[in-house]
């Protein structure tokens, strides 16, 4: 006879953030190459948690892996403290935004190395006609077995328009506003394998990795740049849909919500199951979600119905509520959440700083000033 299935909760998971900045020059606020510099710095305190990105006008920081909010807030404050000092001493400023805020100077510098050499000479000059300096934020949720990240990222995806929207922070890229609160996936969508994860098993997931590599789309199995996808060196799946935030609330909130929706998805108790959206409609909802943040009207993953980002945050945070209340942060949520609601978004503070001065290098030093505030 088959055992029942266990009602029991699903084991508690860690959670880690990659951060994503762009280096600016305090004086010409525009971004500068000086990544080499910043990253060899900061390594002396951070070890490989200050690492390189693509193009050497950005850097990233990771936290370590860990079980609650506040070991969370004091690594990415660790973290952030250690890449705002570097940047200091190289004569720039670390800046948390999605995009570059004001026009950069072309080409764009790829880091030398030799990963990211081969990326610059595959993508075939599409870095620099539509702008790489593009910067998110990843959580990684773990551990996770390859089954367990594929079956999250698929029942996740009708919820992850959501987070995209309350964690928009690039409505200016390069000088130009095209009246949109997140310009990055606009960016982003030029590259190849980027945009909602397909449904897959073990099985379809490794035939289609396959079938990339074979097909030349891509060189290794790094290069998805799905929003959800399993990661290839850590027992985990990486969220990969928020635009890089200089608000330290928001990424928290981001994560939390992140692990407490996963904790949520893989109970068994769970009564309601996320409805199932058509990759069609999801992707309009994600194209929703960037232009209008907090008021993008979404289909609530629930019901399918559309509401405004403003009703499903407070939606989402009662919903993941028990798994909230099980890892002691179900006030921390409402009270984030509610924040942001009556604040705004990063993409709404960048347009306030830029109604209050009236010129973009305004808003650079707002991001750059909010960046470091934690430190």
């Amino acid at each position: 006879m088959n055992a029942p299935p266990s009602r029991r909760p699903p084991p508690l998971l860690r959670f880690g953030v990659e951060e994503e900045f762009l280096l600016t020059g305090p004086r010409s606020r525009i971004t500068v190459p000086a990544a080499e510099a910043v990253v060899t710095d900061a390594a002396r305190t951070l070890g490989p948690r200050a690492q390189y990105e693509f193009l050497a006008t950005q850097v990233e920081g990771c936290t370590r892996p860990v079980g609650t909010v506040t070991e969370l807030r004091a690594e990415l404050a660790d973290t952030r403290r250690a890449l705002v000092c570097a940047a200091e001493r190289a004569d720039c400023r670390l800046t948390a935004t999605g995009t570059a805020v004001r026009p950069s100077h072309h080409p764009l510098p790829v880091t030398p190395k030799p990963r990211y050499q081969l990326l610059a000479d595959r993508v075939d000059g599409v870095a620099d006609q539509v702008g790489a300096e593009l910067c998110g934020c990843h959580v990684h949720l773990g551990d996770l077995t390859l089954r367990q990240s594929l079956s999250l990222s698929a029942r996740m995806r009708g919820w992850l328009p959501v987070f995209q929207a309350f964690c928009a922070n690039s409505p200016f890229c390069e000088g130009n506003d095209r009246g949109t609160a997140s310009n990055r996936p606009d960016r982003y969508a030029r590259w190849p394998t980027f945009g909602p994860a397909p449904l897959l098993d073990e099985t379809g997931y490794r035939g289609a990795l396959d079938r990339l590599l074979a097909d030349g789309v891509i060189f290794d199995r790094r290069m998805l740049y799905w929003y959800a996808r399993p990661s290839e060196h850590l027992p985990t799946l990486e969220v990969r849909v928020a635009d890089t935030s200089a608000d330290l609330d928001t990424v928290l909130l981001l994560a939390v919500l992140l692990r407490a929706l996963a904790h949520t998805l893989l109970d068994p108790r769970t009564p309601a199951r996320p409805v199932l959206v058509p990759d069609p409609a999801l992707r309009l909802a994600h194209r929703r979600a960037a232009a209008a943040a907090l008021d993008a009207r979404l289909p609530d993953p629930l019901t399918g119905r559309y509401r405004s980002v403003r009703h499903l945050l407070p939606a989402l945070v009662e919903f993941t509520a028990p798994a909230l209340r099980r890892t002691r942060e179900l006030d921390f949520a409402r009270h984030l959440s509610t924040h942001l609601l009556a604040t705004g978004c990063g993409a709404d503070r960048q347009r306030a700083a830029l109604t209050r001065h009236g010129h973009l290098s305004a808003v650079v030093d707002d991001l750059a000033h909010r960046t470091a505030q934690p430190c």
